[in-house]
């Protein structure tokens, strides 16, 4: 077992260990699914957070319906997933596979910074715009 007086001085430089961070947002993501789990979405009453975009504007952003969409797959209504965002549903193995990719990299001691370039970024933004105009233009979309 470690020594308690020491543990403090080794706290930074674990922190600093390229695995900290992958491994933080998989443990975060753990917790928040197993509470999503068990709170259903769909119905009033629940403790998640609403949409500041749509409480001030009304409107829905490209991600609303993602919490119902994860929920839903969780519990294998693929279809309502669907229902629920179509862009994000498709999307979701790409950021998987990104944050397996961080993960693999950290677990081996190097960092991974991906980065987007000008076309990469204005490709993500165009599909985020349209995808949001498209679904409240049209009703039920």
């Amino acid at each position: 077992m470690a020594d308690p007086e020491r543990l403090p001085a080794r706290l930074p430089a674990l922190l600093r260990h390229p695995a900290a961070a992958p491994l933080a947002v998989l443990a975060a993501g753990a917790a928040g699914s197993a509470h999503l789990y068990v709170t259903d979405p769909h119905r009033p009453g629940h403790w998640l957070p609403a949409c500041p975009f749509r409480l001030l504007t009304g409107l829905l952003c490209p991600a609303c319906g993602g919490t119902r969409m994860v929920y839903d797959l969780m519990h294998g209504h693929f279809a309502q997933a669907w229902l629920d965002n179509r862009v994000l549903l498709l999307v979701s193995p790409f950021a998987l596979v990104l944050l397996g990719r961080w993960m693999w990299a950290g677990l081996h001691g190097r960092s991974w910074h991906p980065r987007l370039g000008p076309r990469g970024v204005a490709a993500v933004l165009a599909v985020a715009v349209t995808w949001a105009v498209v679904r409240n233009a049209v009703d039920g979309f």
